[in-house]
C-alpha cells in the first residue's frame, strides 16, 4: 500500500510504503523539504507495537532507534531507559506514526487513553513524550500533547492513517 502526504507549513512531500503481513507491519518513506531529504524504515510488530527505526537525513545524519520485546530502547546503540514507558513512536515529519498508537489502542468512540511516544525531532533527538489519545467517532480522534497545550483533532481513513492533520499534513492523490 503506498500513502502520500503534503506538509502543510513545511511543503514537504512525503511517500510512504506500507506492508502488512502475519509476521509484522514494515514502513518505508522518504520526506523531501525544500533543501532536505528524509528517508525512514520502520519494523512493527503484529499488534502494532514499535521494533525498530532507521533514520537518514541528508542535513543531520542517520538515527538508529530500538525497542526489545522487554520494553528496553536504544538510540544509536546507547540504553535509554528514560523512555521505558513509551511502546509507541512519534516522528515530527511524518503523521504516519499517528497510526501506531490509534491502531495499538483500539480505543472505541468516547474513549482515550494516555500514552507515553519516543519523540523524534526534526534535529533526530528523541525525548519521552507524553500524550493522550481521544476517539471521538470512528474516523476522528482528538490528539493531545499533555506537556504542552498542543491539540488537534485529526481525520483518519478506516485503516487509522492519517487523512487530514489540521494546520500539518493533508494526505494527497498523485
Amino acid at each position: 500500500m503506498q500513502i502520500r502526504w503534503r506538509g502543510v507549513e513545511t511543503g514537504s512531500r512525503e511517500r510512504l510504503e506500507l506492508s502488512v503481513a502475519a509476521g509484522g507491519v514494515d514502513a518505508t518513506s522518504v520526506v523531501e523539504s525544500p533543501g532536505r531529504v528524509i528517508r525512514y524504515a520502520a519494523r512493527l510488530t503484529e499488534r502494532w507495537e514499535f521494533a525498530d527505526l532507521t533514520v537518514e537525513d541528508d542535513l543531520v545524519g542517520t538515527l538508529r532507534l530500538a525497542r526489545s520485546s522487554a520494553g528496553e530502547w536504544r538510540v544509536n546503540d546507547v540504553p535509554r531507559p528514560d523512555l521505558s514507558a513509551a511502546i509507541d513512536i512519534d516522528l515530527s515529519f511524518s503523521p504516519f506514526t499517528n497510526t501506531l498508537p490509534i491502531r495499538r489502542l483500539a480505543l472505541e468512540p468516547g474513549a482515550s487513553c494516555d500514552i507515553v511516544t519516543a519523540y523524534v525531532t526534526d534535529a533526530l533527538d528523541v525525548l519521552p513524550d507524553p500524550q493522550r489519545y481521544t476517539r471521538l467517532s470512528s474516523e476522528r480522534y482528538l490528539y493531545e500533547s499533555r506537556d504542552s497545550d498542543f491539540r488537534r483533532e485529526i481525520l483518519v481513513d478506516a485503516a487509522g492513517l492519517v487523512l487530514d492533520y489540521p494546520g500539518l499534513f493533508v494526505r494527497v492523490e498523485e
